[in-house]
C-alpha cells in the first residue's frame, strides 16, 4: 500500500454522532422544505422553496453515497431501512448505486473501460476507429445536454429502466423506485395542481440530478486529468490524477457534502465527508491537487 494512503487511515473512523446528524438533518430539512413547497400560496415562495429542495436532494444524496460505501453508519438496521428508501425517492436505489459506484472506484482513471457509473472517456485514435453509430452513441452520452438533463438519462433511465429491463429480479428496486416516483407526481397533482408537480417534484428534481450529473462528469473528465491502460493503474494514480478538487464556497460545499473534496475521496473512500477537508491540510501531497471549479471557463474546458 502507497504510503500516502497509509497516511490517510487515520481519517476513516466515524464520529457516529456526527454521522447521525448530517444524515438525520439532511432528511428532516428536505421533507420540510418539500411541505413549504406544497402548501405555499405564492409561486415565488414556492420556487424558492422548490429550490431549497434541490439542495438538500443534493446534500443528502451525499450522505447516502457515504453509506452505500459502507463509511457511515454501517451497522445500522435504522439507516438501512432510511437509506433504502431515500435511494428509491432519489431514483437511484441502493443495488444499482453500489454496484455501479463500487465499480467506478476500482476502474475509474483507466482507457478501454466499460462505463458502468461513469461517462465512457477514450483517446482519440480510439474514437476514430469507431463506426459512425459508435461514434454518434459516444458523443451522446457525454453531450452538455444530456449532462444538464440528468433527471431522464442519468436517473430515470440510467438507474432506473435500464437496470430493471437488463435483469428485473436483481433491481426490482429500479422498478420500485419508478412506481413511488410517477405515484408521488400524481400525488401531488391530485392534491394539488400541475403548478405544485413542477415546484414539489419536477423542478427539484431536475436542478438536483443536473448538478449531480455534472459532478459525475467533472470530477474526472477535466483538461490536467490523466488514464492509463489497466497494467499501469493503480488507486493513488486514479486519485492523484484521474481526480479533481472542485473549488467551491462554503454554501456549495455544504450543499455537495464536500464531494469536491474528490482526489481524496478517491484515495480513501473509507474517509467520512466531514473529515476530507481534515484529511487535505493535514497531508501535504493533498494540498495541490489537480483543480476545476464552477466558473464558466472552467465548464466549458
Amino acid at each position: 500500500m502507497d504510503s500516502i494512503i497509509l497516511r490517510t487511515l487515520k481519517f476513516r473512523k466515524e464520529n457516529k454522532r456526527l454521522s447521525w446528524f448530517h444524515s438525520i438533518s439532511s432528511i428532516v430539512l428536505l421533507i420540510f422544505f418539500i411541505f413549504c413547497a406544497l402548501f405555499a400560496e405564492k409561486f415565488w415562495l414556492g420556487f424558492v422553496f422548490s429550490l431549497a429542495i434541490a439542495a438538500m436532494i443534493s446534500r443528502s444524496f451525499i450522505i447516502y453515497h457515504d453509506y452505500a460505501h459502507g463509511t457511515i453508519l454501517r451497522k445500522s438496521y435504522f439507516a438501512k431501512a432510511m437509506y433504502f428508501i431515500y435511494g428509491i425517492y432519489v431514483l437511484a436505489p441502493l443495488n444499482v448505486w453500489k454496484r455501479s459506484h463500487d465499480y467506478h472506484h476500482r476502474n475509474i482513471g483507466k482507457f478501454f473501460k466499460p462505463s458502468i457509473g461513469s461517462y465512457p472517456l477514450v483517446s482519440k485514435k480510439k474514437f476514430n476507429d469507431f463506426s459512425k453509430a459508435k461514434k454518434v452513441s459516444y458523443l451522446f452520452v457525454r453531450h452538455p445536454i444530456v449532462i444538464l438533463f440528468g433527471y431522464l438519462f442519468t436517473f430515470l433511465y440510467g438507474m432506473c429502466i435500464h437496470p430493471f429491463i437488463s435483469n428485473p429480479k436483481k433491481h426490482f428496486d429500479s422498478l420500485l423506485a419508478l412506481f413511488f416516483h410517477f405515484s408521488y407526481v400524481f400525488l401531488v397533482f391530485y392534491m394539488k395542481d400541475f403548478q405544485h408537480v413542477l415546484l414539489v417534484v419536477i423542478i427539484p428534481h431536475f436542478l438536483a440530478s443536473a448538478l449531480g450529473a455534472y459532478l459525475f462528469y467533472v470530477q474526472h473528465n477535466f483538461p490536467d486529468a490523466k488514464y492509463k491502460n489497466k497494467d499501469n493503474w493503480n488507486y493513488t494514480f486514479s486519485a492523484l490524477e484521474s481526480s479533481s478538487f472542485l473549488k467551491m464556497n462554503k454554501v456549495m460545499r455544504w450543499i455537495t457534502g464536500n464531494i469536491g473534496y474528490h482526489h481524496i475521496h478517491h484515495l480513501n473512500p473509507a474517509i467520512p465527508f466531514y473529515k476530507l477537508p481534515e484529511a487535505m491540510e493535514s497531508i501535504v501531497e493533498l494540498q495541490n491537487p489537480k483543480s476545476t471549479s464552477f466558473k464558466l471557463r472552467d465548464i466549458i474546458a
